[in-house]
């Protein structure tokens, strides 16, 4: 990142992972990681009521599937990308210009403080993105300050981990016996906008009327086949395994290499998961 974009200090952390090695690590994974949540995305889109003359903005946009997509919806509009991620964003432009799209541009800011132009938007949507802020309420009202009076907001997030079942079940298999605390539900995390009371109270705060949570429920897909996934899901969890001596990683590869035998289908390795679609109008 440049050291002309102001990134806010509550999201030092985050630049530092998305602008590193989780970035990299999910740019060099960005098919999988598209084809995973494939089973969300026609929904997701549709909700955000994105028309051919739609300004968009997708938030948290990775490698920019959403944002590509959204752009042939708006083929007489115009789409813009953010992430913190500058090796996700380089991966994104080279996607939007192999397809041809040139209704579309990708900037690497920080979505909590950038000033967005004011009232510019029709809509603003995000696939999996906007649960990482240091500070959602200011973020969300800097989003909300970018969207015109009426436009909408249509969100995908993660429901509470139980829900997850790929979740609970890779870091049982590969914590190998010990005890792992689950990701917070509070604070930066996969979780933080998983509780739909403080949703739409955060929302509600932050400029948003209307706001509606849809309950979603859609399998993940991991691989085309056991070794496939196992792969993916080890490189994923590398921190897991880290601390592990031999014997111990090679147990919990063995047995993730089983779990993941159990969940082959035709269509490859699938696990349960449930997202919220968040769907709300700026006031």
């Amino acid at each position: 990142m440049s050291d002309s974009t102001a990134v806010d200090p509550s999201n030092v952390d985050q630049l530092r992972a998305w602008d590193g090695n989780q970035g990299e690590f999910w740019t060099s994974r960005a098919d999988r990681f598209n084809e995973g949540v494939a089973g969300y995305q026609d929904r997701f889109l549709d909700a955000a009521e994105i028309d051919r003359a739609s300004t968009v903005l997708d938030i948290g946009c990775g490698s920019g599937q959403t944002t590509r997509d959204a752009a042939r919806r708006a083929v007489d509009g115009s789409v813009l990308g953010v992430d913190l991620s500058s090796s996700m964003i380089e991966l994104a432009r080279r996607l939007a210009a192999r397809d041809e799209l040139s209704n579309v541009a990708f900037e690497q800011v920080d979505a909590q403080v950038h000033d967005f132009p004011e009232q510019h938007f029709d809509v603003a949507i995000s696939r999996h993105g906007v649960m990482f802020f240091g500070d959602p309420l200011a973020a969300f009202r800097n989003i909300a300050r970018a969207v015109r009076p009426g436009g909408r907001l249509a969100l995908l997030t993660w429901q509470p981990v139980e829900r997850i079942e790929w979740m609970t079940a890779f870091r049982t298999l590969l914590a190998a016996g010990r005890e792992l605390p689950l990701p917070p539900s509070t604070g930066p995390s996969p979780f933080s906008l998983s509780d739909p009371d403080a949703v739409r109270e955060l929302l509600s705060a932050a400029g948003f009327d209307d706001v509606q949570l849809h309950d979603l429920a859609e399998p993940m897909y991991f691989g085309r086949d056991v070794d496939d996934a196992c792969d993916f899901i080890a490189e994923q969890h590398a921190w897991l395994l880290a601390d592990l001596d031999a014997d111990d990683k090679s147990r919990a590869i063995a047995d993730l290499r089983a779990d993941l035998a159990d969940h082959q289908t035709e269509r490859g390795v699938l696990y349960d998961s449930a997202a919220w679609l968040v769907e709300a109008r700026r006031r």
